[in-house]
């Protein structure tokens, strides 16, 4: 059994997904009244519903009182990069999903979704899910209140606790995420419940709708790394970007597509730093903060995917709860776990915004898992290469204040 196991783990996660889904797909037309074989689904979508909160809460406050009391100027560039282009990457997204809207189909009967009135409205359930009960929170999945408590915890922890305590959290930080990262290993089998409840209730016809909104996906993140990514860095550096942006997607980005994980590409960028002739006590830095808060990828799928599900229950977004949507997404997307599928988790704290039961936003999630083949790899890819991106020019940009004159074919082959 353990050789049974091993092998299964040690077999290409993209590779199962994919066999999942195949086989799913084939279970959904061939054998549609096999019920049993949803139920696969259900746990897989059960169990990210149950660790996800706790998930939220504990890597929150974990890296609040973990965190370095003053990252110094020298890094203030680099962080505004960091921030800004995951900012603009969720308004991108925001504007696509307006041009291009896309609808979901989901398993089984949509419980109503009542929409906001009015800002008013918004602002008073905002203020509430803030001040929920921490506890309760967690329990009811309110994400906002977790976000806001696990803060304000973690704060407290920074300010009045020794090293003991910090490195406590630390591993209980660490020991969820395995958990986390155990659920998805097992993703294949839930993906091939999800798909055969799919197919067996809707017919292959549902792939047409999921393969609109991974078009919408792949355009809004092929366009921020080859179009936005590449006019902020010529805007800041007055050079053609294409040299350094090719060479970060070469070295890191396809990588990062295969691990899908920014956490794990970490020494992969620590390395094509040294390459690009980059100061270590700059990039030692600046590289793990990238594969914390650099998440261009993650927001445009937030926005994509909340955006979608509004659609699909005929929620009129106006215009100002798209410009909180950009504000979440960019927040929740820094706030975003380090493991493959990460980003999914963030989704219910959008869909909140629209009046989305949990429900249905896992059933989102669960969406976003079985497109996350493509998905969740060209996202890991676009964060994980804009973190050498944009470190690279951040330093460059302070070299260039004091005279110096970047060529990036000596900086390459230094």
């Amino acid at each position: 059994m353990n050789k049974v196991l091993n092998s299964y783990l040690k077999t290409n996660l993209i590779l199962r997904i994919l066999i999942g889904l195949i086989v799913g797909c084939s279970f959904g037309m061939l054998i549609p009244g096999v019920k049993w074989i949803g139920v696969l689904g259900n746990v897989f979508v059960g169990c990210l519903k149950s660790i996800a909160p706790l998930l939220v809460f504990v890597l929150i406050i974990s890296s609040i009182a973990n965190s370095a009391g003053s990252i110094g100027k020298r890094f203030r560039t680099v962080i505004i990069l960091y921030l800004a282009t995951t900012l603009i990457a969720s308004i991108l997204a925001v504007f696509a999903s307006y041009i291009f809207p896309v609808t979901l189909k989901f398993a089984g009967e949509i419980p109503d979704a009542v929409p906001p009135s009015g800002l008013s409205e918004v602002v008073n359930t905002l203020v509430s899910n803030l001040i929920s009960n921490p506890i309760s929170s967690i329990a009811d999945a309110n994400y906002l209140g977790v976000l806001f408590w696990a803060v304000i915890i973690g704060l407290a922890i920074k300010l009045v606790s020794g090293n003991t305590t910090k490195e406590v959290l630390k591993n209980i930080s660490d020991a969820i995420t395995n958990v986390v990262r155990w659920i998805i290993e097992f993703a294949p089998f839930g993906i091939l419940g999800l798909s055969f409840d799919l197919v067996s209730q809707n017919g292959l016809s549902i792939f047409y709708d999921y393969g609109k909104l991974l078009a919408l996906l792949v355009g809004c993140m092929l366009a921020t790394s080859l179009i936005i990514n590449p006019l902020i860095v010529a805007c800041c550096l007055k050079k053609n970007p294409y040299p350094l942006v090719f060479k970060c997607l070469k070295e890191s980005g396809i990588t990062a597509f295969f691990t899908r994980s920014s956490a794990a590409n970490i020494p992969v960028n620590m390395e094509l730093c040294r390459k690009l002739n980059l100061d270590k006590d700059l990039y030692s830095v600046s590289i793990p903060l990238g594969a914390t808060i650099n998440m261009d990828g993650a927001a445009i799928t937030i926005a994509i995917m909340s955006l979608a599900a509004a659609n699909t229950l005929g929620i009129s977004v106006p215009f100002y709860i798209a410009v909180i949507l950009c504000v979440v997404a960019t927040i929740g997307a820094c706030g975003a776990s380090g493991v493959a599928g990460g980003s999914l988790l963030i989704i219910p704290v959008a869909c909140s915004l629209f009046g989305i039961s949990n429900d249905i936003a896992m059933q989102v999630v669960g969406i976003g898992f079985i497109i996350g083949v493509v998905q969740d790899s060209l996202e890991t890819a676009l964060n994980s290469s804009g973190d050498v991106v944009f470190a690279a020019t951040a330093e460059y940009m302070e070299r260039q204040k004091k005279g110096e004159i970047i060529d990036f074919k000596k900086e390459f082959n230094k």
